[in-house]
């Protein structure tokens, strides 16, 4: 059986299945309109679509989660999430991210600022709302969010893959705040980069053990995650809380898993 001819044609398309699961979702993420290689980042709108409460009707805390396809090509991939925040009674919300492009300016990739819209489009994609907690949970997450973010090891660093990058930042802020219960988005590239000497650890959520190699390798099995496998960042998986399959490039494909 070990030298049998079709053990050997399982070997020889082995590769080519792999190849074709890892960039056939990306490709269909351009093909089901998720992505778009013609927006012109330049022009591209960073408007408010509306998702983030009005601080002058809402006083209580807030804490919101969002994920956008990123700009051209890389947007088949993957997304960029933020954090949006409103303390008690505050009257704007302040953006805690991580941009790339702030290191040719000779800073700190992360960014903290009220300028940009809490839910605003990521040049021209429009956001979606992973998160959503308000009083008591808000005001928890509120408490623990300067810690987080003094403790994050890599605001001199970026790259788009495999990590650390503006997904690997709301991943290790959700790995250091429990409260906050967030479940990133499979294709958000960069998730699970992770220091070497934290190749077993929690899960972003805090419900499930992952198991990560530089976010290159890995694997995922958590109740709110599901189970996700990580190949070269891209993720494939299973969501049996909130029924739904996981495919590079594209994300989930299924019941959607609510922001509550």
């Amino acid at each position: 059986m070990s030298d049998s001819p079709f053990k050997r044609k399982i070997l020889r398309t082995a590769p080519w299945l792999l190849v074709a699961l890892l960039f056939g979702g990306p490709m269909l993420a351009l093909g089901l309109g998720e992505a778009s290689l013609s927006r012109d980042w330049r022009s591209a709108s960073q408007e408010s679509v509306g998702l983030a409460p009005d601080p002058a009707t809402h006083p209580e805390p807030i804490v919101q989660a969002y994920a956008a396809r990123t700009v051209g090509w890389r947007g088949a991939f993957a997304v960029h999430t933020w954090l949006a925040v409103k303390p008690q009674d505050g009257d704007t919300y302040t953006r805690y991210e991580v941009i790339g492009w702030r290191l040719f300016r000779g800073g700190s990739a992360m960014s903290v600022s009220d300028a940009r819209a809490a839910d605003g489009e990521w040049f021209g994609a429009r956001p979606q709302l992973l998160r959503d907690l308000r009083g008591p949970q808000a005001a928890s997450v509120i408490a623990k969010l300067p810690a987080a973010i003094k403790a994050y090891p890599y605001g001199g660093e970026y790259r788009a893959w495999p990590g650390p990058n503006s997904n690997t930042f709301i991943a290790f802020m959700a790995r250091e705040i429990p409260e906050l219960r967030l479940t990133m988005p499979s294709n958000a590239i960069g998730k699970d980069y992770v220091p070497i000497d934290e190749i077993v650890g929690w899960s972003p959520s805090h419900t499930g053990v992952q198991v990560s190699l530089y976010g290159l390798a890995g694997m995922i099995v958590g109740w709110d995650e599901g189970v996700e496998l990580n190949v070269l960042g891209l993720v494939t998986g299973l969501d049996v809380q909130h029924p739904a399959i996981k495919l590079p490039g594209v994300g989930r494909m299924g019941v959607a898993a609510g922001a509550g």
